[in-house]
């Protein structure tokens, strides 16, 4: 199990890095990686500590911590996955009505211009 948690410990601190190193380069925006930021942090805490692990597995009911382990990064991802689902439906949102928008002004121009085009 100690090999285990350690594993984590370094793939938590790797995506740690990783999602630090996409904000300094501007891949990613700094409201969008607090979830990842939050789930490294959370499974390093989990993958240092065999004693939460061992309360978290006891508290789910399991009868192995490495499960729980499992249960737990698998949980996090459920909840990070939710999160930008949500921002990308806003998005999406916002996308259709800017595009109506840009719609309503072209099509306003173009009765300008119609109009001027026509001598009274």
């Amino acid at each position: 199990m100690d090999r285990l948690l350690d594993l984590t410990a370094g793939l938590s601190l790797v995506l740690g890095a990783l999602v630090l190193a996409s904000i300094r380069r501007a891949h990613i925006r700094v409201e969008y990686s607090v979830s990842w930021l939050a789930g490294a942090l959370a499974l390093f805490a989990v993958s240092r500590s065999p004693a939460l692990l061992e309360r978290a597995a006891g508290w789910m009911g399991l009868a192995d911590a490495p499960l729980a382990l499992v249960v737990v990064a698998g949980c996090l991802l459920l909840v990070i996955l939710f999160r930008f689902s949500v921002i990308i439906s806003q998005l999406k949102d916002d996308n259709i009505a800017l595009a109506q928008r840009v719609a309503i002004l072209e099509f306003h121009l173009q009765s300008l211009q119609a109009q001027s085009r026509i001598p009274e």
